[in-house]
């Protein structure tokens, strides 16, 4: 078996990105803190104020509501279709959920895996596009919304799209 092809993982198009998150309604979060200090909280909740339904899978926190949702203990659990799986934890982690979804995908109408920042599973992306699933690998939803939509200058982040500063007058 030859090694999964990965330079495809490095970048992005802004037309794949933009489809998806176009396209994907609900998202289900695993790795989802109930704590309103972790990054997958903060990420939730933007997600959920730009008209997203995320729905926590953490198995520490099943049962408990997350955000005005439910939380499932695996993607199995997760009533309905999921068009996303987000998937909030480690690289090592990631290819168990991955082959979680890639079993659900039928039964869930999973189209994508998307992998957080500094989450990347080469073998478990191969899978899943192997099984015809769209796979995102070291990326935020939450940020390339934002980056997309102009709002990442709103945290301080300078995204070159929008400038205070003043363009110096070339004298020739």
């Amino acid at each position: 078996m030859s090694a999964p092809e990965t330079s495809r993982h490095e970048t992005y198009g802004d037309d794949l990105i933009r489809g998806i998150l176009r396209d994907a309604r609900t998202i289900a979060m695993v790795g989802a803190s109930p704590k309103w200090v972790r990054p997958s909280y903060f990420a939730m909740k933007y997600l959920q104020e730009k008209g997203y339904r995320v729905i926590p899978v953490n198995p520490a926190a099943a049962g408990q509501t997350i955000l005005g949702e439910t939380c499932y203990a695996s993607l199995a659990e997760v009533p309905g279709p999921v068009d996303l799986v987000d998937i909030f934890r480690n690289s090592a982690a990631a290819g168990p959920i991955t082959d979680e979804a890639i079993a659900l995908a039928a039964e869930k109408n999973i189209e994508v895996i998307w992998m957080q920042l500094g989450v990347r599973n080469d073998e478990a992306a191969a899978r899943a596009e192997a099984a015809g699933l769209t796979v995102i690998m070291n990326r935020c939803p939450k940020i390339e919304w934002g980056r997309l939509h102009g709002e990442l200058s709103w945290g301080g982040i300078n995204s070159k799209i929008i400038s205070a500063k003043r363009r110096r007058l070339r004298v020739a």
